[in-house]
């Protein structure tokens, strides 16, 4: 069972990570998942802006009332559907390409498969940059 945050305030709930400095994984925003912009000193920016710093607030407000733990995410029936539906294309693009390599393939049947792949997952990694909604 998950653990309820319970003291009432919003400043303990988690934001995204901040990556160790010299970490090869680009620092982003805690709301948009934008990349931030290097910043040489000071404390590490966890928004890319007031904007998303306020929906980040609001988030983190609401589910503290509703009594649900700060990683809880919503997503509306029609947006899990469209994710299944992506990783399903996945799914069968990387089973195709299991087979096609028992098989002896060819160069370019190789190079079909692995464009087939590449756009499955392009698809999928796009979420993760995309704007959330105002």
């Amino acid at each position: 069972m998950a653990e309820r945050h319970t003291s009432g305030t919003t400043a303990d709930l988690p934001v995204a990570p901040i990556p160790n400095r010299g970490s090869s994984e680009p620092r982003r925003c805690g709301w948009c998942r934008r990349v931030l912009p290097d910043q040489g000193t000071g404390r590490p920016r966890l928004y890319c802006g007031q904007a998303c710093r306020q929906r980040a607030y609001e988030q983190r407000s609401a589910t503290a009332k509703a009594g649900l733990p700060g990683d809880v995410v919503l997503v509306s029936r029609a947006e899990l559907d469209g994710l299944q539906d992506r990783l399903y294309q996945l799914r069968c693009a990387l089973e195709d390409a299991q087979t096609l390599l028992g098989e002896r393939p060819t160069k370019a049947e190789l190079e079909r498969q692995l464009e087939e792949l590449l756009r499955s997952t392009g698809r999928l990694d796009r979420l993760w940059v995309a704007g959330r909604p105002g």
